[in-house]
């Protein structure tokens, strides 16, 4: 990540970045639909060899200041933010910073564990991947590469809505609402209830690059709504369903290609590129929970709305806000069913409801696959993050049912959640937008 890397290799690669990019400027994206795009031969993937994970915990009140001041350190990346009425964060550490970090921590008076002690070992493991061989007899065999027994590139996924669309046209189509920094399309599929005017239902995932549990659990939930259609009940055929599986393809491209833990979009080059898309929405942007330093990895960017990721995202949503009664977007890491509001503690008026419905979706989650979920406003059960997406779909385009709903899991594996655990997941946020179509077919 940004605070930990070396700046002078950075700068090096950044130079060179630029001068290549030249050379691409004019060259179209390759017919794959545009999931690819050119990469500069000099930029080497990065690695976390020797990086740690640390669960760090204050053992008493007055300990909470050093804690709040850990994370805020040099040479520290946090992984799970300092929640509120929570006495523990997940930090990254790089082996060259990790002496100056663990005395801080003995002098402070900090206690921790080491979760992950090699980084780069458990992204080695995190997704074993399909030979040449095996992706293209899946593919003639399916007509799709996706297996849900691994982490798939963007072409895979685009690939796999495009055969959806061509393999059931009276259902789903397909329409690009934008590209991103880089040029990707922003593919949404919909899958229709064949009336219309029926309420419809918004989820996406893929925000934040390094998150690849969400991808994978949309992708999972698009699959069960068309493929095993007739398994899920008859709410799930009375709404439309808009999905976008990936809003930042950029980013998570290069976060399969350079760097794993790669968070923002792919605005800029070098040391402190990309904008937090989560933090670059135009519902109270800029505020607590938000950076307006570019090196900072919830960088809010120049404006509101600055990036075209968020930009197609809410023209799109606010098009459609007559019919969309739910918003729903996937994250990782916490197991937590978010509603708003996130730039403030504080909740709307209807904060019962979003509060009853949550509870019945942590309740459907855990049935589903096992793992339990906490329920809240959003600043008041974790942290202020102001720019946030779904406060955007409660506040500016009044859409009752807004959730962020972090994914799978609570640390030991963090954002490095191997494949085994795709599937669970996946039931769990199917468990939890079957609740929300329930409540809309229903008409409450």
């Amino acid at each position: 990540m940004a605070s930990i890397r070396d700046p002078t290799a950075e700068t090096t690669r950044s130079v060179m970045k630029s001068l290549l990019l030249l050379c691409f400027a004019l060259a179209p994206l390759r017919a794959d639909d545009g999931a690819t795009s050119p990469e500069p031969a000099d930029e080497a993937r990065i690695s976390y060899e020797g990086a740690q994970l640390l669960k760090v915990t204050a053992p008493s009140e007055e300990k909470e200041v050093a804690l709040r001041t850990l994370q805020d350190m040099e040479g520290v990346d946090t992984w799970l933010r300092l929640a509120t009425n929570s006495s523990t964060v997940d930090v990254m550490v790089r082996p060259e910073n990790a002496d100056k970090v663990k005395e801080f921590l003995d002098g402070s008076g900090l206690t921790f564990d080491v979760i992950i002690d090699n980084l780069q070992a458990a992204i080695d493991t995190e997704n074993p991947t399909m030979t040449t061989d095996e992706m293209e007899e899946l593919e003639g065999r399916k007509g799709h590469r996706m297996t849900w027994q691994s982490y798939h590139r963007l072409a895979d996924i685009y690939g796999y809505l495009d055969y959806l669309a061509q393999t059931y046209p009276q259902l789903v189509t397909i329409q690009t609402i934008g590209n991103s920094i880089e040029g990707r399309p922003l593919k949404v599929l919909k899958i229709s209830s064949g009336r219309p005017g029926s309420p419809a239902i918004w989820i996406d995932g893929g925000i934040h690059a390094r998150e690849w549990i969400a991808p994978a659990s949309v992708t999972y939930i698009i699959n069960e709504l068309i493929e095993n259609r007739d398994a899920h009940g008859e709410s799930v055929k009375d709404v439309d369903w808009y999905i976008l599986p990936v809003v930042n393809p950029d980013g998570y491209e290069y976060s399969h290609r350079i760097d794993r833990l790669w968070r923002k979009n792919r605005r800029g080059s070098g040391y402190c590129a990309g904008i937090d898309l989560n933090r670059n929405f135009g519902y109270k942007w800029g505020g607590a929970g938000s950076s307006r330093e570019p090196c900072k990895e919830i960088f809010a960017g120049s404006s509101a709305f600055s990036e075209p990721e968020t930009a197609a995202l809410s023209k799109f949503v606010s098009s459609h806000t007559g019919t969309l009664k739910a918003y729903v977007t996937f994250h990782s890491y916490g197991q937590y069913i978010l509603h708003p509001w996130g730039y403030a503690v504080g909740y709307p008026h209807d904060h019962a409801d979003l509060s009853r419905v949550g509870q019945k979706i942590a309740s459907a989650m855990y049935q589903a696959g096992g793992a339990s979920y906490k329920v809240g406003g959003a600043a008041a059960t974790l942290y202020p993050a102001s720019g946030g997406s779904d406060d955007w779909a409660k506040g500016a385009a009044g859409i009752k049912y807004s959730y962020t709903i972090e994914l799978r899991d609570r640390g030991y594996f963090g954002f490095i959640l191997p494949v085994q655990y795709i599937i669970p997941t996946g039931r769990e946020s199917l468990a939890a937008v079957k609740v929300l179509a329930d409540e809309i077919a229903n008409g409450r």
